[in-house]
């Protein structure tokens, strides 16, 4: 019988394979079909080799009576699916196809064409190049018999033989892998011209999907709600709810250079008449982390607080360079003030925030002493990029298949000289009513002192159609912020490239284009003509039919949780609170942990923020932004977080944690007593924590373990369950 620390040692080793080997091993609300149809790759009539011919035969000869051929690298073929069911616009880029070689490695063709086959209703053709995109293919080591799938809005065809050079080799078919020949009666799908471009289900499954990309982790309460009034009202009631619910840390102002007493005297006291929490109350990030956290444990405003987060993650400040806990507070109430109204209004109000003025230097910015920071990032890590975009993310390409850039050395220090002459907000009056005599005040919007600006005629940003491109000298430097910041808001980038982090950080890191020109095309104009309607934005993320669905199946579909929201999703599961017998809530003392993970709550180590968006995973080469804080260490202490949590708890009674942290394991805990076979509770726990996606051999696995423990310590096999599941790369990964 396998012990869980056997497991134990398992889980780590596969947590650091998934580092090198694998990125993601990772409406109608009373429509009866809670997915879209799973795609059937067509085969030959009796193998399992994929019917596949070139585009110049498409449409000529019978399709039956076509050959096993070998199709040479770089060629175009045409593969057939079908058991589709398509909106009007969606076309080939909605679509990826997969392929496997025999030394295990993960390819991706690119999708170049998809025409629905003449004479032949709900069947597709579908062209191919025989190119890997992923950029890892070599052509000696992969020839032979490949195995191919088609991708379409998370969902995976069967798994067919492609003969890649050469047929033959030494692949293997899948286990219980069946042929899917053409069919010989007419497939009901078609293009569907009446289904939304969202759509939203009352299905269990679906409902916790939704819940891990919308809210901070399930609850029985919020699963039990959204069964009862569906998603587009609940997302009704949380774009109206009040925000947030457990205050803001409040702390006056402090001067910058030394600590002042608690009482909010500004007068700074002899060191050792110092309290021991002034400094970690004003001078650190502890008040807020553990503010984030409590919010996100027992918020009800969880939408707000989440995409809040979102926002924060590229408009980045950070701890390292943000002293006191206040400047944070006024900076995240600004992402929460913006999360659900108008793109260009957030563009505005961070753009003066102090706490950004001081991270990125335009504070400091004069006319004479000009500094490039900020004018550099909220061009390409703030808005558009380094690169042009087409509107469904990908690149445009210019006559020599390279990259467009979006803006050269000149264009920055155009910009550079925009965002001069700012300070922070020092005069008496109405316009900084948080002034604090002796203290820099990061409450107020920055102001402008115009013999500071400069005042040179400026170009910016050239684009078809460009707002705002030529700033003509002598204006005053409010009327150039608010052309600059035009000029950046109607650039083409901006939908695509804003749509696409947005669904990384709430759906999948790695959506099709299809999924991210859908959500750029709601950025650009609301369905009221309205640019930049956020919470417009983020309902179609949400209800898109690519994040919508009671389970995924293909394999590159979803996101590794971020220690944040493996933390937060894990212990809501389970009833987080106090660390004391009773049932309070927890003082939200959790960052240590979280840190200990990758993930240092409000101190991101540079502004590219924890990990990039455009990180790629080695290995499969897939885009995985999260796995670029995974690495040996963090996975095993992310089992250690698990382990904590579900044997023991982050104690109460000390200064930094009065309270504690504990989960409340009791229903657990009865499942297990009731069943001595622990089905019951492996039931439970899947679709508590997988939505019913736990695989068999998983689930054998945990049995295993579970059933080795005596059925009289029905804790020990609650725990021992829990545990397994938690640090399984199944759910340590959000799909």
């Amino acid at each position: 019988m396998m012990s869980v620390k056997s497991l134990l040692w398992r889980q780590i080793l596969s947590a650091c394979f998934v580092i090198f080997l694998a990125a993601f091993s990772v409406s109608a609300q009373q429509d009866p079909n809670p997915d879209s149809p799973t795609p059937i790759l067509i085969s030959e009539s009796d193998s399992l080799r994929t019917l596949a011919n070139t585009p110049d035969t498409l449409g000529r000869g019978n399709l039956l009576r076509t050959k096993s051929r070998a199709f040479e690298p770089n060629s175009r073929v045409v593969l057939y699916v079908t058991n589709l069911d398509l909106m009007a616009d969606e076309g080939a880029n909605a679509f990826r196809v997969n392929v496997e070689d025999a030394l295990g490695r993960q390819y991706r063709f690119p999708v170049l064409d998809i025409q629905p086959l003449r004479g032949q209703e709900g069947v597709y053709a579908l062209t191919i190049e025989l190119r890997d995109t992923l950029g890892f293919h070599t052509q000696a080591a992969a020839e032979g018999d490949v195995l191919v799938s088609v991708a379409w809005r998370g969902l995976s065809s069967n798994r067919l033989r492609l003969g890649f050079g050469a047929t033959g080799g030494t692949i293997k078919d899948d286990a219980g892998a069946a042929p899917s020949p053409f069919p010989t009666t007419p497939v009901k799908t078609s293009i569907n011209t009446e289904l939304p471009n969202a759509v939203g289900y009352l299905y269990s499954g679906d409902r916790k999907r939704f819940l891990e990309q919308a809210t901070f982790g399930p609850t029985p309460a919020l699963d039990e709600r959204i069964r009862r009034i569906g998603l587009r009202v609940w997302l009704e009631e949380q774009f109206n709810a009040q925000y947030p619910t457990n205050p803001y840390p409040d702390f006056p102002l402090m001067p910058s250079t030394a600590p002042a007493d608690c009482n909010g005297n500004n007068t700074p006291p002899d060191p050792p008449d110092v309290p021991a929490t002034c400094s970690r109350d004003r001078y650190t990030m502890y008040p807020v982390q553990n503010w984030f956290f409590k919010e996100a444990f027992y918020g009800n405003a969880q939408l707000k607080h989440r995409v809040a987060w979102a926002l924060g993650q590229f408009w980045v400040i950070s701890g390292v360079d943000t002293q006191q806990s206040s400047y944070m507070v006024a900076y995240h109430q600004l992402l929460s003030k913006n999360a659900f109204g108008n793109y260009r209004t957030l563009m505005n109000d961070i753009t003066l925030n102090p706490g950004m003025g001081n991270y990125l230097d335009m504070v400091r910015s004069t006319r004479n002493n000009p500094n490039e920071n900020f004018a550099r990032e909220i061009l390409q890590l703030f808005n558009i990029g380094l690169f042009m975009l087409n509107q469904d993310g990908t690149l445009q390409l210019d006559g020599d298949n390279q990259p467009i850039p979006t803006y050269d050395q000149t264009t920055v220090n155009n910009f550079t000289k925009v965002f001069t002459g700012w300070q922070l907000c020092e005069t008496t009056g109405a316009s900084c009513p948080n002034r604090t005599a002796g203290a820099p005040n990061y409450k107020d919007p920055m102001l402008l002192n115009q013999n500071n600006h400069n005042v040179q005629t400026k170009t910016l940003l050239d684009y078809p159609g460009a707002v705002s491109k030529d700033i003509p000298a002598n204006l005053n430097g409010n009327v150039e912020l608010q052309m600059a910041l035009d000029n950046i808001f109607y650039h083409p980038n901006v939908a695509p490239f804003v749509s696409r982090i947005l669904i990384q950080h709430l759906v999948t890191s790695d959506p099709t284009p299809a999924y991210v020109g859908r959500v750029a095309a709601v950025f650009n104009n609301n369905g009221s003509g309205v640019r930049g309607d956020l919470k417009a934005v983020v309902r179609q993320i949400l209800l898109d039919p690519e994040a919508r669905g009671n389970q995924k199946t293909d394999p590159n579909y979803g996101k590794l949780r971020e220690p944040v929201q493996l933390a937060t999703n894990l212990l809501r599961h389970f009833g987080v609170r106090s660390a004391n017998p009773g049932t309070s809530q927890s003082d939200g003392y959790i960052n240590p942990q979280v840190s200990n993970m990758g993930q240092n709550t409000f101190y991101s180590p540079t502004v590219f923020n924890f990990y990039s968006p455009d990180y790629v995973v080695p290995g499969p080469g897939l885009n995985g932004p999260e796995f670029n804080i995974l690495t040996t260490g963090t996975a095993i202490n992310r089992t250690n977080f698990v382990n904590t949590m579900v044997y023991n708890q982050i104690a109460g009674g000390s200064t930094n944690a009065p309270l504690g942290t504990s989960i409340n394991l009791a229903e657990m805990q009865a499942l297990a007593a009731a069943d001595t076979t622990s089905n019951r509770l492996l039931d439970a726990l899947n679709t508590k924590m997988m939505h019913g996606t736990m695989t068999a051999q998983n689930k054998a696995t945990i049995m295993t373990a579970v059933q080795a423990l005596p059925s009289t310590d029905p804790l020990g096999r609650a725990r021992a369950a829990i545990y397994l599941m938690a640090t399984s790369s199944q759910y340590q990964v959000q799909r």
